[in-house]
């Protein structure tokens, strides 16, 4: 078996070069006849094993009671109000996050993201909308950002109601709790590109925050390399008498993108990939990364972009053409969402604090945690990533550009059956930007990811045809 840190010197036609794999050995040429399941997943480093430790429950417990304690953070609530209301939640929020900026070093920094939304569906006035950012600073790549979120407002029963109680203690006081307490965690440490935490407002209206984020990002010509949603990750139990599932989150991941253009709609309609898209391959990172001992927790990715008759903040990103995902918990109860706080026919109605499991939310906290940090510490995902296609061949050409990163140490190609989920097949192929396998283009799915000095590997990117 080729070692993982052994990469060849210069581009090379790789034929009968060994090829990592979990089954039983295989030519490079083909699969063998029992496929394996997959790769083996990237082991945690020191660092991070000692950062998902930190992470609170108590600290989780103290948020998701201190923000339903607000009593409503409807957008359209009071803004100016010290104890109620959505105004009070964003002071409080502000807070937060400058006493974790203030063990940073100077590296990271919080705003207040405000703007001015005309009168639009669910918002009947000019209203102020206000995201509350903090931005950890890469110190090796700061231009490639990663992006998390959990949204800070609430709502009852009627949608425009801003005065009822409601708590929304998991819609989404949790999932704020889960991106406030990695942010904790993180801002005392050094990682290579920039994390952007915010909790956005105006979800539940409309995606205003999280539309206005993805605006100024895309506006500013950033490279958002990734983006996670948590929303409604407050227990692994539904209350509804099934069985408890308290070791899963599902992760929502779309296949043909969003704002895919009609000329990627033709390219991938000739070659397929509608499971190899930019979100896609960040689900299959997430689940190499994230769920293992570690983090305490199965990712189940859902092979979509959201819940049927529902959406969150991830597709303020999608629209932009960012890759993102979401967060939720495995099975929710619709009694304890977007409901007025009432006893009906002896069930309990309301998103309230006692429903809420707080070490689960740290769990999820420690699986964003663990895909935050290998992506921020890694290398980005390759760019101008190309098959050659310009001859008939039964092996296949791959270029890319080369990397940023100041510790790059090469380049693995990676393959699948056309059929498989997983990636099945690694190569190490060096430090360069093309190379040639012989296995056919025909049969499999190719992908290249990125690799550095201390083993770290970026998500995958799968090549255009050129």
């Amino acid at each position: 078996m080729t070692d993982r840190r052994t990469f060849l010197s210069a581009s090379a036609v790789v034929a009968a070069t060994p090829v990592l794999a979990v089954a039983s050995p295989a030519d490079a040429a083909g699969m063998p006849a029992g496929r394996p399941a997959g790769l083996p997943k990237q082991a945690p480093d020191r660092e991070l094993k000692a950062l998902l430790q930190e992470i609170d429950p108590h600290r989780v417990e103290t948020i998701v009671r201190r923000l339903a304690g607000f009593g409503t953070r409807h957008t359209l609530s009071s803004q100016d109000d010290p104890v109620r209301g959505v105004g009070a939640a964003r002071d409080w929020i502000y807070e937060q996050f400058q006493a974790y900026a203030a063990t940073s070093g100077g590296r990271m920094t919080v705003e207040l993201q405000s703007y001015i939304q005309p009168p639009a569906s669910r918002i009947p006035e000019p209203t102020r909308i206000t995201n509350v950012v903090a931005t950890l600073r890469g110190t090796g790549e700061p231009g490639r950002i990663y992006v998390v979120t959990g949204h800070y407002d609430s709502r009852a029963s009627d949608v425009m109601d801003a005065t009822s109680d409601a708590p929304g203690a998991d819609d989404d006081a949790s999932g704020v709790a889960a991106v406030l307490e990695v942010a904790r965690v993180m801002a005392t440490r050094e990682v290579q590109a920039t994390v952007i935490f915010a909790a956005v407002a105006g979800e539940e209206q409309g995606l205003y925050g999280s539309d206005h984020l993805a605006q100024q990002l895309k506006g500013a010509g950033a490279d958002v390399q990734a983006m996670f949603s948590n929303d409604i990750v407050g227990t692994g139990n539904s209350h509804d008498g099934t069985a408890a599932d308290p070791r899963t989150v599902r992760l929502f991941v779309e296949g043909v993108p969003t704002a895919e253009t009609p000329a990627q709609t033709s390219t991938r309609q000739s070659v397929g990939g509608e499971n190899d898209g930019a979100s896609r391959q960040l689900g299959r990172f997430v689940q190499d990364v994230a769920a293992n001992p570690q983090t305490g927790m199965d990712v189940r990715v859902v092979w979509r972009r959201d819940r049927y008759l529902r959406g969150s903040d991830h597709i303020s990103f999608l629209l932009r053409g960012y890759p993102a995902a979401r967060f939720t918990e495995p099975r929710e109860n619709f009694a304890h969402e977007h409901q007025n706080v009432r006893v009906e026919n002896g069930v309990q109605y309301g998103d309230l604090v006692e429903f809420c499991d707080f070490r689960y939310i740290a769990r999820v906290a420690r699986v964003n945690a663990a895909a935050l940090w290998s992506l921020a510490q890694a290398p980005g995902t390759p760019k101008g990533v190309v098959i050659d296609t310009t001859q008939l061949t039964n092996a296949t050409t791959l270029r890319w550009q080369p990397s940023t990163a100041p510790d790059i140490e090469g380049y693995e190609v990676l393959w699948r059956e056309t059929t498989a989920a997983q990636w099945e097949r690694v190569l190490v192929v060096g430090n360069v930007t093309t190379t040639t396998v012989d296995v056919s283009k025909d049969n499999v799915f190719f992908g290249v990811r990125a690799v550095d000095r201390d083993g770290h590997r970026s998500p995958v990117a799968a090549p255009v045809p050129g």
